[in-house]
């Protein structure tokens, strides 16, 4: 069987749910969490050009917050066509 190595957020993740610290979602949240995951699902494909320096700083700006910069690319887009 293959090991497999949990990172330091899945460890901390891990403990607390073994601590109880987490509680399990009822049907209307777990409803409603399908319906987000829903609604976030990408569909579509664009090609756009942007100004380079504004694209390091976007690319900066994700490392920062741990996430890829198409994500927060895709999550601004989001948020501003809603």
């Amino acid at each position: 069987m293959r090991r497999v190595t949990l990172s330091r957020e899945e460890q901390a993740i891990e403990r607390a749910l073994l601590r109880g610290e987490y509680r399990e979602a009822g049907p209307a949240m777990f409803e409603a969490i399908a319906q987000a995951i829903a609604h976030r699902k990408k569909d579509a494909v664009i090609n756009v050009r942007v100004n380079s320096q504004d694209l390091r700083q976007l690319k900066r700006k994700a490392e920062r917050l741990g996430v890829g910069y198409q994500t927060l690319l895709s999550e601004l887009i989001h948020r501003v066509a809603a």
